[in-house]
């Protein structure tokens, strides 16, 4: 059988998202109750990172646990993998010592050359181009509060970064729309976004319009990681992009409000919005946990009849 990656939201069919959504609140379910449930039992998820990691860490390497796995770090400043040695190379020997692996880097291209020469699945924990297991987490949280997120809108406000770009995939798969509205010189890069079809988005240059009638209202910090150097002149451009209740009550009555985390209150999001009662940030936080076991289960032991 062909091995399966998860290095983009558009990996997945939709009947497959839809299965690993299925199994993500059997699972929760389980570790709710306190019930032992350990599929994964011997098998070894390697966690590569080049980009620091809080939520992304923590939730593989808890989440394998809890399946009855184990979990190996491995920074590139410490591995051979910071010394130059080929992602290839690397991915032929990462590949015959573990069972999955799971990347967070720079550049999608890295993760890609690792994935071509890998024994074992590998998945996505973020990159620059694209982050679908946070993405996997939004929705799921989504579903969780409202119900299936086909037909809806979805508001994205700020940057289109890694993680706008994995909405309009998500929104081309799973059959929603997503509003878009960035500071000019931070469009989306159509590169990055080629294959979704356009009616599956529309781009606002007020972030009002994109938030009027919305369903779901998200956002992310206005510099993400390795854009440090740009942070001044970020801060004066997206002045105008930050997600306040003015934006929220423009929104559908049942609107949600969700940020991938860390936040900066008063910048990309008013402290009375993310601490308020349309935020579900801590589900959505808590909620990476339970999409990637649901992942790493499906990756490595494919469709259950449980």
């Amino acid at each position: 059988m062909a091995i399966k990656h998860f290095l983009q939201f558009k990996d997945f069919t939709r009947e497959e998202h839809q299965y690993v959504f299925e199994r993500t609140r059997w699972i929760k379910d389980q570790f709710k109750s306190y019930q032992k449930y350990w599929p994964l039992t011997d098998r070894t998820l390697v966690m590569i990172f080049e980009k620091a990691s809080t939520r992304t860490r923590l939730s593989f390497e808890a989440g394998v646990q809890q399946l009855g796995g184990s979990a190996i770090y491995l920074n590139t400043r410490d591995s051979q993998l910071g010394r130059g040695e080929p992602v290839e190379d690397a991915a032929q020997v990462i590949s015959r010592m573990s069972d999955l692996v799971m990347i967070r880097t720079f550049e999608q291209d890295i993760i890609e050359r690792f994935a071509a020469n890998s024994r074992v699945p590998v998945i996505n924990g973020l990159t620059n181009e694209y982050h679908p297991c946070q993405i996997l987490a939004d929705i799921f949280t989504y579903i969780e509060h409202r119900g299936c997120i086909g037909g809806k809108t979805v508001a994205w406000v700020g940057d289109a970064n890694n993680m706008c770009n994995t909405w309009l995939q998500a929104a081309e798969v799973l059959d929603f729309k997503v509003h878009v509205s960035t500071p000019p010189g931070y469009e989306l890069n159509p590169a990055l976004i080629a294959g979704v079809d356009p009616s599956r988005y529309a781009v606002f240059a007020d972030p009002m319009d994109a938030c009027r009638g919305a369903d779901l209202v998200t956002t992310d910090v206005w510099t993400s990681m390795g854009y440090e150097a740009e942070n001044e002149a970020r801060m004066k451009a997206f002045a105008d992009w930050c997600v306040d209740a003015e934006m929220m009550g423009v929104a559908d009555a049942k609107a949600l409000f969700m940020h991938c985390l860390p936040a900066h209150r008063g910048e990309e999001v008013t402290a009375d919005v993310i601490d308020g009662p349309q935020s579900v940030v801590w589900d959505e936080a808590e909620n990476r946990l339970h999409v990637q076991k649901a992942l790493m289960e499906y990756l490595l032991l494919g469709r259950l009849k449980v």
